[in-house]
């Protein structure tokens, strides 16, 4: 068994976790027994025993043949409550709600999980019909406005070396190009994303500061053909003040939850 904070790890329940975390990866790719018993190196009876109590659970469905996998229902309730019960969330939601009726543009709030960032909250554009993120969705953070905006928070000495994986031609992909970049998101005070992570999309991120280092991070994604430099002079002032208004808003002293 490995060891996490000095204690040791239960195995069923790490290899629980970690069957979970591949069939909410493969989305609407439903997986077979053979493929999940070969990916996760786990005895093909072991693992056909492990998704039989989940599916009795809820937490894996089944296909009318028995022989399809996927990710199950409460999966999406307990990422519900995460949400339901998240403070910064809670507070953050209406000043969204303010972004994006005054720009009519796709607003965003993401936070770090490790080397990507996780999308929280998101505000569609009634103008830009197509879906370019969701709640739950992951995205690198060295490829979009969110993630540079939260790397930029942190010494560049904790970036990894590198090489970073392409989402369009456009993403910094060695360590050298995106320490540069996240030196003039610090001299800026906000991150841009010029199509780095979607192409046609450009990014503004702006980290929240209520903790240190910063964790969550909000946006507006605007089409590149939608983007004068009007709108994004206008973009930049809204977002400015929406991120002042909700860090000031964040209630101060002890007594709330710190969460790691």
């Amino acid at each position: 068994m490995s060891e996490t904070g000095g204690v040791r790890e239960v195995k069923s329940a790490a290899r629980t976790v970690e069957l979970l975390e591949l069939l909410a990866r493969r989305g609407d790719r439903p997986a077979r027994l053979q493929e999940l018993a070969d990916t996760l190196d786990v005895p093909r009876s072991s693992m056909y025993a492990l998704l039989q109590t989940l599916i009795s659970r809820g937490w894996v469905r089944t296909d009318v043949t028995g022989s399809l996998y996927g990710i199950g229902l409460r999966a999406l309730l307990s990422g519900t409550a995460y949400l339901d019960s998240d403070p910064r969330v809670r507070l953050v939601r209406p000043y969204l709600d303010e972004a994006s009726d005054a720009l009519g543009e796709t607003i965003h709030l993401g936070r770090l999980d490790g080397a990507s960032v996780v999308y929280l909250v998101t505000r569609e554009s009634h103008e830009y019909l197509r879906t370019i993120s969701r709640v739950g969705r992951r995205l690198p953070a060295h490829a979009g406005a969110l993630g540079k905006a939260l790397l930029a928070e942190r010494p560049d000495t904790e970036l990894p070396d590198g090489p970073y994986e392409a989402l369009t031609a456009r993403t910094h992909t060695t360590r050298e190009a995106l320490a540069a970049d996240l030196a003039r998101v610090r001299a800026r005070g906000f991150a841009v994303d010029r199509e780095e992570g979607v192409p046609g999309i450009v990014g503004f991120g702006f980290a929240l500061r209520y903790d240190v280092p910063a964790r969550d991070a909000v946006s507006c994604s605007v089409p590149v053909a939608r983007l004068t430099p009007e709108h994004e002079e206008r973009i930049v002032a809204v977002m400015r003040e929406i991120r002042a208004r909700i860090e000031a808003a964040v209630p101060g002293g002890a007594g709330a939850v710190q969460w790691r």
